[in-house]
């Protein structure tokens, strides 16, 4: 797109460039991908997504267990759309669930279980152009905190689900930072 601007730009004028620069605007608004300082925080939940935190509630309607808390994050539309493992663990097959989720937009997530046997499951909703998120990475596979793990393709939130007696550090209206804010720490084992 860039070339495209130039080429045009020279043969044609800066009258006609104005449509390939505003698509490599838009190119890279969509594709950019900053590099992250992600620290490494033990027992923390990182921000999977660059965006506002809608809201944070408890609730007995968890995919794994009765009692959960979830946050909600509302995707910056001129972020990133990179989405970053909440947690280290493995990823585990979201559709084995014992409760699976409605729905096929529903489905679209992760689910993670830590080294200490907890359960975090990162979910996508309200897809653009009905594109599902997809992942990186594959079921069995270890990931990082912090670490890239799917591409968001347009989506316009992202639900963390985290066991019940995990501590909340954020509030509504919060801005976050995908990799490097702390959403939350899980329970001492």
């Amino acid at each position: 797109m860039a070339a495209a601007t130039a080429v045009t730009w020279y043969f044609r004028g800066p009258a006609r460039a104005w449509l390939p620069f505003v698509l490599l605007v838009c190119l890279y608004m969509i594709f950019h991908d900053p590099r992250r300082a992600v620290s490494s925080a033990p027992l923390g939940v990182v921000s999977p997504v660059d965006g506002t935190v809608v809201e944070t509630f408890r609730t007995d309607d968890g995919l794994l267990d009765d009692d959960v808390n979830r946050i909600s994050i509302r995707v910056r539309s001129f972020g990133t759309y990179t989405a970053r493992s909440p947690v280290e663990g493995k990823i585990m097959d979201l559709n084995a669930l014992p409760r699976p989720p409605t729905g096929a937009v529903d489905a679209a997530g992760l689910w993670v279980v830590t080294d200490e046997g907890e359960n975090v499951i990162l979910q996508f909703r309200g897809h653009r152009l009905r594109l599902a998120p997809r992942a990186f990475l594959r079921y069995g596979e270890r990931v990082g905190q912090g670490q890239r793990c799917a591409y968001l393709r347009l989506t316009r939130f992202a639900d963390v689900e985290l066991p019940g007696d995990a501590r909340i550090l954020v509030d509504k209206g919060q801005r976050v930072s995908a990799g490097t804010d702390l959403l939350a720490r899980l329970p001492q084992p």
